[in-house]
């Protein structure tokens, strides 16, 4: 589905159904260097069961048009257009990693645009390693693996996924190797200036889920322990030996996360 959004075309995925405005919205929001694609085995469940989705591919990124927003502020302040050009007043947002920014940050400045908030991969402040910003300014390919052996935790990385024949590792490597590299590097600066994480979560009025990979060595459960009491209504799951990319490496447990916290 294409959407003309302060008169630049964005691409967002609608799960395999027709989108239809009077439905509640569940809008997914991808995390750096990726595409509405990582969300593929959650999206069609949502779809199929009485809500439209929209799962982005954000400016400069995947099919849509650029350039891309330079900070999580502008970002959020381009996501409520995104929503007036679907003719939707509101919807769920489900936001992973960069992604999880722009929907905390977007949920804290337009609450009445947002009925439920769900945080993956998830924390604040999220800072990038320097060496790996460097690497991503030089748009050497390096940082194109080296991102994923840290997404990932080993043994996601050697086979074991639940849709026979997919190489996890693999096809995340090609998905970040395909983003512009200049792209890639301003995820990585706009994830780590965003300063206003913490005003965010004190603002955020709608109930809020953060889901979490044990083994996230990018985002670590742990480092969100400080801002759940923060949020007016929040709960965290961990998904048990789940690294970054929780949608492809524990795609039944992400969806049932998400279908108890929106569905239920």
């Amino acid at each position: 589905m294409w959407l003309d959004v302060a008169g630049k075309r964005v691409f967002a995925a609608t799960g395999g159904r027709d989108f239809d405005a009077t439905k509640p919205a569940v809008v997914f929001i991808h995390g750096n260097a990726c595409d509405h694609t990582v969300w593929a085995l959650q999206t069609r469940w949502f779809a199929y069961h009485g809500y439209s989705v929209l799962a982005l591919d954000l400016p400069g990124n995947g099919r849509s048009d650029g350039p891309m927003p330079d900070s999580i502020e502008a970002f959020a302040a381009w996501l409520p257009q995104l929503l007036d050009a679907a003719g939707l007043k509101q919807a769920a947002l489900v936001g992973h990693s960069m992604g999880a920014l722009i929907a905390l940050e977007t949920a804290a400045k337009h609450p009445d645009r947002v009925s439920k908030l769900a945080l993956l991969g998830f924390t604040w402040p999220m800072a990038v390693n320097p060496e790996l910003q460097a690497l991503a300014d030089s748009g050497a390919y390096t940082v194109v693996e080296l991102m994923n052996d840290w997404m990932l935790p080993k043994k996601s990385q050697i086979g074991g996924n639940k849709v026979p024949g997919s190489y996890l590792l693999g096809g995340s490597i090609r998905l970040v190797d395909q983003a512009p590299r200049a792209s890639l590097a301003l995820g990585f600066r706009v994830c780590n200036s965003y300063a206003g994480g913490a005003e965010a979560v004190t603002a955020v009025q709608c109930p809020a889920l953060i889901l979490s990979g044990q083994r996230d060595i990018m985002t670590s459960p742990r480092a969100v322990q400080g801002l759940l009491k923060a949020f007016r209504d929040a709960r965290l799951e961990v998904l048990p030996g789940c690294g970054h990319l929780m949608m492809g490496e524990r795609p039944d447990e992400t969806l049932d996360a998400l279908k108890t916290f929106i569905a239920g």
